[in-house]
């Protein structure tokens, strides 16, 4: 994929121009490796021994890119940072990043590769899709916990903020359905949807669409007023919660999804046809996600000479 012209405008951009497959090629200075081999190597082992890092990973990107755009400030550290706002205190997958980093310093030179650029090449890898990634953002520096409080949606959000949510990112509904579908891994706290168990939309009672053995079993993995806010999967076909697949959207078909806004697009008549299509047909879905992730990852970035290179992931240089 070569470079074209940026779509959209300052707010909600879909800044294609400057990012490309292969930005990094022939800038390495210590070696001839692609950078995107380079972190492929570094992750290898780490997937092998923790298949909970695609979700992680994933989600990630999905807060990063909420506030301010696809220029890893969510990476940042301190106590007025996103790191540090009420959606992402259970955020995880920092770690891989920082290995990415040294990783890809030790083989390709310091203050090459941004922390953004890792990011997505991490989520690449962790997919296991064969999509094309586009490189050549640059590091924010700016990371505000309030802004990140205001922005990110809330686990009850409706289908309809969160059309308006993504229509301000320059992504359509189709996109917002594909990228939900990232639900395909990972999982949910019961503090994210115990409502939907014990007071829907303060009725005192359990939501009425959600399946009864479903309903059960979040039951006992979420008893009412427990002080542990314990966790259930996203995808509840057991046999592929750590596989990027269509599974999802065919569990929530059959009324089984775990979060409110995941039942909801297949119930809404604005989402349940992308919601049908991909849940019959795998391919597609993985094509299409692929794209999606591409798309989404080129949300209001900084190119040079905007941002910076960050010489640690979790400061400003």
């Amino acid at each position: 994929m070569s470079p074209v012209d940026t779509v959209g405008t300052k707010e909600g951009c879909l800044c294609f121009a400057a990012l490309q497959v292969g930005y990094y090629n022939g800038k390495c200075t210590n070696t001839s490796a692609d950078v995107e081999t380079i972190v492929k190597n570094s992750r290898t082992s780490q997937f092998a021994t923790d298949a909970m890092i695609i979700g992680q990973l994933i989600r990630l990107q999905f807060h990063d890119i909420f506030v301010r755009g696809c220029d890893a400030s969510i990476l940042l550290d301190g106590k007025s940072k996103e790191k540090n706002a009420a959606p992402n205190l259970n955020l995880k997958g920092y770690n891989i990043i920082d290995n990415a980093k040294s990783f890809v310093e030790n083989e390709c030179g310091t203050g090459i590769v941004s922390c953004a650029d890792n990011i997505i090449v991490a989520i690449r890898e962790a997919v296991v899709l064969f999509y094309s990634v586009t490189t050549g953002r640059r590091d924010g520096l700016i990371s505000n916990k309030t802004k990140a409080e205001l922005l990110l949606p809330a686990a009850e959000i409706s289908v309809t903020d969160f059309i308006i949510l993504f229509g301000n990112l320059g992504l359509n509904v189709s996109d917002m359905v594909l990228l939900i579908g990232g639900h395909t891994v990972g999982v949910a706290h019961c503090s994210s949807f115990q409502d939907r168990l014990y007071n829907y939309s303060n009725t005192g009672k359990a939501e009425p669409t959600m399946d009864s053995t479903l309903l059960a079993s979040l039951k006992m993995t979420c008893p009412q007023n427990s002080m542990v806010d314990n966790t259930a999967n996203l995808d509840q076909n057991t046999a592929s919660i750590n596989t990027i697949d269509n599974s999802f959207f065919m569990q929530i078909q059959k009324n089984k999804g775990v979060l409110g806004i995941d039942q909801e697009i297949d119930l809404d008549t604005r989402t349940n046809g992308t919601v049908a299509s991909m849940a019959n047909d795998n391919n597609l879905f993985l094509s299409q996600f692929g794209a999606t992730m591409v798309k989404m990852g080129a949300v209001n970035v900084l190119l040079d000479p905007q941002g910076q290179v960050r010489l640690s992931c979790r400061s400003v240089n």
